[in-house]
C-alpha cells in the first residue's frame, strides 16, 4: 500500500539521524563508512521531513571537512580518510543539496553561510573540465587527474551547476555564473559519447547511465520518453523494480527511487507509482527500513545493509510523487 502522508516517513528520518555522528556527518549505517555524495543525499531526506537543525549540522560537516582545493575525499570512517580520491561529482553535489535545503526552509542566511564553501567546491569541479566540455571524474591519491569521464557523474554535475546558478541568483550574484562551462558540459553529454568511458569498459550496463541524462535535464521532451522506453525491459523487472546493472539479477531501492524521480519528470506518473510500490516491498518487515537491494534469482536481500541514503532516496521519491514539501519539483526544473 502506498504511503501518501508525510508522517508515515518520519521513522526514516529518525533512522538517518541515528546514523549522524557528533561532527554532523551522516554515515551509511550507525558508525559505518561515509561518503560525501550519500551524506548530502541523507541530509536532503532530512530536509523534506523538517529536520532543519540536523540537516544544517550535516552541511556544517561539509564546511569543516572541505579540502583546500574545494574537494572532499571519497570515503571516511569517522574522522579518518580511508579513500583519498577526490571525485568531482561528490564535490558538485553540495550545490544541489544546498538549493534543496533552501527550497524546503526558505533560509537565505543558510545559503549565505554556505556560499564560500559551495564556490570553492565548484571551482574544483570546473578545474576538471576538458576542452571538449566533459568533466574528469576524479583526482587520485597523488592529486593527479584521472583521465576519463562518466555519463552519470557528469549528468549529476550538470544538475548541480544549474542549482549553483539558482543559488547565485538568489544571493544577488550573476544568474549566468559558469554558463559557458555549463553549456559545454551539456553539449558533451548530449553529443560527444566518445568523451565517456574512454579507458575502461562502457558503463552503459548501469541503469544510472540510462536515466541520469533525463533526470538531470540534458535529454527532455519526447526524446526523454523515447530513451526511457528504449531500455525499459532491460532494466525494469515487473513487480520488483529497477536493476542496478543490466546483466545482474539485482534490483536496488536507490536506483528504483531515482527512476521514479525521472518518471515524474517526464509525466509518467502511473509507471512511477508502480515502481514505488515495488520499492516499498524492499523494506524489512520488522523495522520497515530499506535494504540496498534484492537478488531475485536467490530470493535474498543483498548486501545485508540498510543505508541512510537509501532511506533518503525513498523520501525523495515519495516527495516527488506526493508533493510533501517545496522541494518536490527540484528535478522537474
Amino acid at each position: 500500500m502506498q504511503k501518501k502522508s508525510i508522517e508515515s516517513y518520519d521513522y526514516l528520518a529518525k533512522y538517518i539521524v541515528s546514523c549522524q555522528q557528533e561532527s554532523g556527518v551522516i554515515a551509511w549505517e550507525p558508525n559505518s563508512k561515509i561518503d560525501p555524495w550519500d551524506h548530502i543525499e541523507s541530509a536532503m531526506g532530512l530536509d523534506i521531513l523538517g529536520y532543519q537543525k540536523e540537516s544544517r549540522k550535516a552541511y556544517e560537516w561539509l564546511l569543516n571537512s572541505q579540502e583546500k582545493d574545494g574537494s572532499w575525499c571519497s570515503e571516511y570512517l569517522g574522522k579518518e580518510i580511508i579513500n583519498p580520491r577526490k571525485e568531482t561529482n561528490f564535490a558538485a553535489y553540495i550545490a544541489t543539496g544546498a538549493w534543496h535545503h533552501y527550497l524546503n526552509f526558505k533560509d537565505e542566511e543558510f545559503l549565505k553561510f554556505m556560499w564560500p564553501t559551495i564556490v570553492k567546491a565548484m571551482e574544483f569541479v570546473i578545474s576538471g573540465q576538458s576542452e571538449e566540455g566533459d568533466i574528469l571524474w576524479a583526482k587520485d591519491e597523488n592529486d593527479e587527474w584521472m583521465n576519463d569521464s562518466l555519463i552519470t557523474g557528469c549528468s549529476s554535475i550538470y544538475k548541480s551547476m544549474r542549482c549553483f546558478q539558482e543559488i547565485s541568483n538568489k544571493l544577488g550574484f550573476s544568474k549566468d555564473i559558469y554558463e559557458k562551462e555549463t553549456s559545454l558540459l551539456y553539449e558533451a553529454i548530449k553529443s560527444k559519447p566518445q568523451r565517456f568511458d574512454r579507458f575502461w569498459k562502457s558503463k552503459d550496463r548501469y541503469s544510472m547511465d540510462w536515466y541520469y541524462p533525463v533526470l538531470c535535464g540534458i535529454i527532455s521532451g519526447e526524446d526523454a520518453k523515447e530513451r526511457i522506453n528504449s531500455r525499459w525491459d532491460e532494466f525494469v523487472i515487473k513487480d520488483l523494480g529497477c536493476k542496478c546493472v543490466s546483466e545482474e539479477p539485482w534490483v536496488t531501492a536507490a536506483e528504483s527511487c531515482e527512476l521514479i524521480l525521472t518518471l515524474v519528470k517526464i509525466s509518467e506518473i502511473e509507471k512511477a507509482e508502480k515502481i514505488f510500490t515495488n520499492v516499498l516491498n524492499l523494506a524489512d518487515p520488522e523495522s520497515q527500513l530499506f535494504w540496498t537491494g534484492y537478488v531475485f534469482t536467490d530470493k535474498k536481500y543483498w548486501p545485508i545493509e540498510k543505508p541512510s541514503w537509501t532511506a533518503a532516496a525513498v523520501i525523495l521519491a515519495a516527495n516527488a510523487l506526493y508533493n510533501f514539501s517545496e522541494s518536490s519539483n527540484l528535478f522537474n526544473e
